[in-house]
């Protein structure tokens, strides 16, 4: 009776129970309810004092006072989906670009300026300011600061250009709105629209161009020789790179300039090329950044750059990219030929490995973006690289084609036919090269095709090898032969292995001895092994020179670029050597400051020391 008591008292009615729950529910729907209106109020709010910041730069802009001595440049827009355009306002109505507010119903596509990302409408870009980066300040004293609104997020902006640089107030939005913002286009400082009067009457509005002031090539020094009817200079980077170099001419730089030439391919890699440009438009003088095409090499932009006495290239591009730059330069005849850097955009980027710029675009952002990039390059050593010409000759021993260069390695065979697949397969569908690890993962499905094809199991009776004169003997189980020169292929493989100690009859690989080194490799699956660290190339020679003769028709690579070859003799000699940037190697002094032996400052001071001596 006791326990059935106790029962009594614990147990509870089942409609009770089902009432209880179901308030439960009702006050989690209405709390969930009253969350999103929350945020929905706050995103409302957030988005109007976004507005309300625009509205009052735009008035500010109206200002006769804010106009004087400004130099003026039209927007060089550029058709852009308006998918890609969202988040942002028509710099001349101020409405949103997001496809449901559009002006007209049947626009897909908004403009968008190249240089300082300003999106307009179709109907409204006609009526757009001008007040894009202007270009050549040719007759002004010194470099004026161009204020404009930031269209776009500072990505490649330090922490420390965050704060106004006349209060040093930060210059964040705040969730309850705050002062209306600047940006520089050049110096990329920001300054409140309020602060902009004082800073002015103080400082005569004198640009400096920030830190990368010796990299940018500076407005002053850059002579418009006839002025482009249809407005917005840029157009002469889309529609011909002729028709910049006798836009544009650049003479009288100060003698510690450091101006960097940009080349960007816009199909290597994961094809990010749009956005690097216009990135680099932001961060440098738009006139110093060219976009290479089938139709435009890099033999304009060089041009454009023939009086500069000292300036560097930077290559936005994969290995074939850098070998392209690298040949335009050669012909150039400099007397003082300029060093390069890479910026890792395409697949494999092996060159860009061995000179410590990293493997791909994603080790650049984790790095601090471009921004930081471009501090990289005024600090980096230059170090020279082996370049090598391969001739293609028949029986007679007549040339077949013009020569190629070789500034990583030659393969002959297996390796060969997966990069011809997948060169076959981009040229198809470039939409399906969209990343990097999408590259790598068509790679491994290409390679392991050829697994199952077994397509070179004669290999070793369809070629014969013969370096500095001497026959060398290709293993049985050989499927392809490669020829190297830097210690890096496929992604970061390294053939040669200057550690394994198994081969005393061999130097260590070296990029600038003028020596190359020969390897074999035993298929596709041994290519794999090699990636993971499962295996190694064996090693057959070194030499000065390398002859490869080709009994049947087979593929071949240099630097990732193929073709199939038909039945002829490759050979390979030294062409000359090559000015190249390497990405300064930090750890020692990061280790003297971990140890408390020097300053951040000192490390700072050393760096520069460095590079000003190595320059």
């Amino acid at each position: 009776m006791e326990d059935d008591g106790e029962m009594g008292m614990f147990s509870k009615n089942p409609v009770e129970m089902v009432e209880s729950r179901g308030v439960m529910f009702s006050c989690f729907v209405a709390a969930l309810v009253g969350i999103l209106t929350i945020a929905y109020t706050a995103f409302q709010w957030r988005r109007n004092i976004n507005l309300s910041w625009t509205k009052a730069i735009a008035r500010s802009k109206k200002n006769p006072k804010a106009r004087h001595k400004t130099p003026v440049a039209p927007h060089s827009w550029e058709l852009h989906s308006i998918s890609r355009a969202k988040n942002l306002n028509c710099c001349v109505c101020l409405k949103s670009m997001s496809p449901s507010q559009t002006i007209v119903a049947s626009e897909t596509f908004v403009h968008r300026c190249t240089i300082c990302g300003a999106a307009a409408h179709f109907s409204c870009s006609s009526s757009a300011p001008k007040d894009c980066k202007c270009v050549s300040m040719v007759g002004y004293e010194h470099v004026v600061h161009q204020w404009a609104v930031r269209w776009t997020e500072g990505a490649d902006q330090t922490d420390d250009s965050s704060f106004c640089s006349y209060c040093d107030e930060s210059c964040s939005s705040s969730f309850l709105g705050g002062s209306p913002i600047w940006c520089c286009l050049w110096c990329q400082r920001l300054v409140h629209v309020d602060c902009h009067s004082n800073m002015s009457s103080e400082t005569g509005d004198v640009c400096d161009l920030g830190p990368l002031r010796r990299l940018i090539l500076c407005p002053l020094y850059v002579k418009e020789l006839t002025r482009n009817p249809s407005g917005g200079f840029l157009s002469t980077i889309t529609h011909g790179a002729n028709e910049l170099a006798s836009t544009y001419e650049l003479a009288d730089l100060p003698s510690d300039a450091r101006p960097l030439l940009v080349f960007i391919n816009k199909k290597s890699g994961a094809q990010r090329g749009d956005s690097l440009r216009q990135r680099l438009n932001l961060l440098l003088n738009p006139v110093q950044v060219c976009e290479l095409s089938s139709a435009q090499g890099p033999e304009v932009g060089l041009f454009l750059f023939r009086k500069v006495p000292h300036f560097r290239v930077l290559v936005c591009g994969g290995d074939g990219t850098a070998g392209w730059v690298l040949d335009a330069i050669d012909k150039q005849n400099f007397v003082s030929p300029p060093a390069v850097a890479i910026l890792p955009a395409g697949t494999g980027n092996d060159l860009a490995r061995v000179l410590n710029w990293g493997g791909g675009l994603g080790s650049v952002e984790r790095q601090g973006g471009l921004s930081t990039v471009l501090q990289n390059i005024e600090h980096a050593a230059v170090t020279v690289l082996d370049r090598w010409k391969v001739s293609i000759l028949n029986q007679q021993g007549k040339q077949l084609q013009p020569p190629k260069y070789m500034n990583n390695y030659i393969g002959v065979g297996c390796d060969a036919k997966v990069a011809l697949d997948i060169h076959n397969l981009r040229e198809e569908n470039p939409e399906r090269f969209y990343s990097q690890f999408m590259n790598k993962v068509l790679y491994a499905r290409e390679g392991a095709r050829s697994i199952m094809d077994r397509t070179f199991e004669d290999f070793p009776w369809q070629v014969r090898v013969e370096v500095d004169g001497v026959e060398i003997e290709v293993p049985e189980d050989a499927e392809g032969v490669l020829v190297a020169n830097i210690g890096s292929y496929m992604g970061g493989v390294d053939l040669w292995q200057n550690e394994d100690e198994t081969y005393e009859n061999f130097d260590p690989q070296s990029m600038h001895d003028k020596i190359v080194e020969v390897v074999s490799i035993s298929g596709t699956w041994h290519l794999g092994k090699l990636q993971v660290g499962l295996s190694r190339a064996r090693r057959l020679a070194q030499g000065q020179s390398v002859k490869i003769q080709l009994c049947a028709p087979l593929p071949v690579q240099i630097d990732g670029e193929p073709w199939f070859q038909q039945p002829c003799t490759l050979t390979i000699s030294h062409h000359g050597q090559a000015f190249m940037l390497k990405r300064a190697a930090e750890e020692p002094l990061e280790n003297a400051e971990t140890n408390e032996v020097i300053n951040a400052s000192q490390k700072r001071a050393l760096l520069q020391e460095m590079a000003l001596r190595l320059t």
